[in-house]
Parts: C-alpha cells; sequence; structure tokens
C-alpha cells in the first residue's frame, strides 16, 4: 500500500536527455581519441553524429540516384568514405563497392568516367529544374521533337 506512485518523476533521478549526454560522453571517453575534458568528449561525439547523419544521408541520396542518370554509385562510395571514418562495416562495404566501379589499371576512376557522370548528374538536374520552375510540360517537350 505503500507504494511510491509511478507516474511522478523522482527529482533526483536524470533525464532522458541528461541519461544520453553521459551515455555518449562516457563512450566517447572510451572508444574516441581521448580526449582531455568533458566538454571536448561531448563536442567529438556531437561531431561524429553529425558526421554519420550526413554520411547516412549521401549514401541514401546515391542509392536513389543510381536508377536515374547520375554518378549514383560514385555518390553511394562517397558517402560510404565519410561513414568509413566511424564505422567499421562501411569500410568494408566502401571495398566492394569500389570493386564495382569501373576503374583503369591504377584502380583509380578515369576522368571521362568522372566527366560523364557529373555532366549526366547536372543534365538531369537542369531539366528538373526547368520543368520544375518554368511551366513547361515535358510530354509536349517530347511530342515537339516527333514532329
Amino acid at each position: 500500500m505503500n507504494e511510491p506512485d509511478r507516474h511522478t518523476p523522482d527529482p533526483s533521478d536524470p533525464t532522458r536527455s541528461e541519461r544520453f549526454r553521459e551515455a555518449a560522453i562516457a563512450a566517447e571517453l572510451e572508444t574516441g581519441e581521448r580526449e582531455p575534458t568533458r566538454q571536448k568528449a561531448w563536442r567529438s561525439s556531437m561531431l561524429r553524429m553529425v558526421r554519420m547523419g550526413f554520411g547516412f544521408s549521401v549514401v541514401v541520396l546515391g542509392v536513389i540516384m543510381m536508377p536515374l542518370p547520375g554518378p549514383g554509385m560514385l555518390v553511394v562510395a562517397v558517402g560510404l568514405a565519410i561513414l568509413a571514418r566511424d564505422a567499421a562495416w562501411a569500410d568494408r562495404l566502401l571495398g566492394k563497392v569500389r570493386e564495382r566501379l569501373p576503374s583503369d589499371a591504377d584502380g583509380k576512376l578515369p576522368r571521362s568516367t568522372i566527366a560523364t557522370m557529373v555532366l549526366l548528374a547536372a543534365a538531369g538536374i537542369a531539366a528538373s529544374i526547368w520543368f520544375t520552375v518554368g511551366d513547361i510540360n515535358p510530354l509536349d517537350v517530347i511530342l515537339f521533337w516527333r514532329n
């Protein structure tokens, strides 16, 4: 009968954000670059989270670009390179992606391939902006070329 009410928070209990902050600092101090202060450890862990979020966004963008004209596989490789700094699995996957990219005898991507992918991506972006911003119907353009 004398049980404490489970719905009223105990003022001595840390909030969820405080527990998250402490866990991130503890993990960074254990696995990071041995930051001298807790504030630098917190900053480093937040930078790592932002970098990983950006890397995931670039990978997702690359996956979306794969069926579209543009350098989808190259964008995935860039995203994995960003993630590889913080995640070992991304480094292993980056090796597999590099094997699938066209390369010359040195293992580098030829400049002509890079130029072609960049030009195709730029053309696709320009066309989508042209059709979106302007009052141009893509079907009219296709039918104009048929006549």
